[in-house]
């Protein structure tokens, strides 16, 4: 049976633009983190989709003389085959174009107006169509006008909307922070949150009049649920809870609350506060963590199609040919913006990465280990006799202590700290070898045994590292647990972290798995 029940988000991505590095870095930092907690023994609900009304796409479609929702069915279907060229694991796509979705929006929307904490009103402020969000005139004047994501000036609005009473969530947004620090991480983007709450909160909008493009409100013809409004609710349709009624519901209603919910930064406002108040207001559990990362630079500058370093799709795909998808996975999930502070994908940096950590360390390890135990075991796995074989390394509460800092960390959804503890695993394998030196050792028959002690403590630390790395490079570990004879994953990762589990006398074959490149041809990759 399943240890624990797990739900991870990604924030659906809007329609209109093409897949780029921001939306494969965040579903793939999600996807490590799913296949960890599946690794763990998990039942893991990983959901990702596209985010298909609003204005934008309505415009966009009228200037390529298609409808919306052709539009919405190209570009979705773009989102989704990328999904599979990434091999990323997620068990929903959701569309916000899926009747399920639509009704389910619609009926928790009516519950909202039959409460109160919906009611018409007359919006007069400032606007920002790029982003499609409303600014109050304190905020206008905040941002001097232009919008903070695309530098487009603020567009003056007045129209009749549909309002959701945030302000009577105040006090209990606050106790939220207060009681929930690990609410909003990481600390920085909480402290961003909780600055802004202390402006106090303001009634928002949550309806549109002037375009067609979205879910209608509940008996009212002329209006369309703001698009904010409508993706915010795909977390909780994509489990049918607008419709417990539904088959949906009934075998996904375990799924909620999520444990992490990962977004960009642009987004964090709606994602901690106005999601949490909708929430309240339905009287529906808050997720346990939103996580809201940073950005992604390129060659020490923000990513500008017109200065020629953004990070399209095509781009990626030339790091996959030449370097593999597991590096990439690698470098996103080591070298990303998950703290407070953007990222520089660089190529020069991706490159130092995948030759230190992958090629030196990890892949080097790893054939130098098996080859050792071709030429002076026969390429058979050793008996440890637990003789002391030097290198003053107690192997056994070594990995124990890293394992549980790997696992820890990722339940924190620190990805490179998990990774950092495993590696460290690694790079003790190195320095017992070059402190024990069993190459010299195997020169003199008397040292036989010693050799195999030392030379099993070094397949089980690796064993044992590649089982907590598998969820960030599953093909590559797949090709050691072949080689190794190591067998499928157990499903429990902990117990299979456990120091000898590495059967004596199976067959131990030569493994290359990460080849070398030299920096000038990958410069020009």
């Amino acid at each position: 049976m399943p240890s624990a029940t797990r739900t991870i988000t990604t924030p659906i991505y809007y329609v209109n633009d093409r897949p780029h590095i921001g939306h494969v870095y965040t579903t793939t930092i999600c996807d490590v983190w799913a296949r960890f907690m599946r690794l763990m023994g998990d039942d893991v609900f990983f959901l990702t989709g596209t985010d298909e009304h609003g204005q934008k796409v309505e415009q966009s479609a009228q200037a390529k003389g298609v409808t919306p929702q052709a539009l919405a069915d190209e570009n979705s279907a773009e989102f989704r085959r990328v999904m599979g060229m990434f091999d990323l694991t997620n068990d929903e796509f959701i569309r916000t174009t899926d009747p399920r979705h639509e009704s389910q929006v619609q009926s928790l929307v009516k519950r909202l107006m039959d409460s109160g904490d919906v009611y018409l009103g007359t919006f007069e402020g400032w606007y920002d169509a790029g982003q499609e969000e409303y600014y109050t005139e304190t905020k206008a004047r905040e941002v001097g006008h232009v919008s903070p994501i695309s530098g487009q000036p603020l567009e003056r609005a007045t129209e009749e909307n549909y309002y959701f009473r945030l302000s009577h969530f105040q006090d209990r947004l606050e106790a939220l922070f207060a009681e929930q620090p690990d609410f909003v991480c990481p600390e920085a983007r909480r402290n961003e949150v909780l600055g802004r709450l202390r402006e106090g909160l303001q009634d928002v909008p949550i309806s549109r009049t002037n375009f067609a493009w979205g879910i209608g409100v509940p008996d009212s013809p002329d209006h369309v649920i703001y698009v904010w409004i409508d993706a915010l609710f795909n977390y909780i349709t994509a489990l049918g809870m607008g419709a417990p009624e539904s088959d949906w519901f009934a075998t996904r209603k375990q799924y909620w609350p999520a444990t992490v919910q990962v977004i960009g930064k642009e987004i964090l406002w709606f994602h901690a506060v106005i999601w949490p108040a909708l929430l309240m207001a339905l009287g529906l559990p808050l997720p346990k963590c939103v996580y809201a990362h940073s950005f992604w630079i390129s060659e020490g500058q923000k990513m500008s199609k017109s200065l020629g370093n953004f990070i399209d799709l095509e781009q990626l795909t030339q790091y996959i040919d030449r370097y593999g998808r597991d590096a990439l996975r690698y470098f996103l999930a080591t070298q990303g913006p998950l703290g407070a502070t953007d990222s520089d994908f660089s190529r020069s940096q991706f490159h130092e990465t995948y030759t230190t950590d992958l090629v030196n360390t990890l892949g080097n390890c790893a054939s130098r280990t098996s080859a050792m135990i071709g030429k002076y075991c026969e390429g058979i796995c050793p008996t440890d006799t637990g003789a002391c074989a030097g290198g003053g390394v107690e192997w056994a509460t070594f990995t124990e202590d890293q394992v549980n800092q790997s696992i820890a960390s990722m339940e924190r959804f620190d990805l490179a700290g998990s990774i950092a503890a495993a590696m460290s695993i690694v790079r003790q394998v190195d320095a017992f070898i070059n402190d024990t030196a069993p190459f010299k050792l195997a020169k003199d028959p008397a040292h036989t045994e010693t050799v195999g002690n030392i030379l099993y403590r070094c397949a089980e630390a690796v064993r044992i590292a590649a089982c907590l790395l598998e969820a960030v490079i599953p093909e590559h570990v797949s090709q050691l647990r072949e080689a190794w004879s190591l067998g499928d994953p157990s499903g429990e990762l902990r117990t299979e972290c456990q120091w000898g589990r590495l059967p004596t006398g199976s067959k131990i074959d030569k493994v290359a798995l990460f080849p070398r490149l030299e920096a000038e041809t990958a410069s020009n990759a």
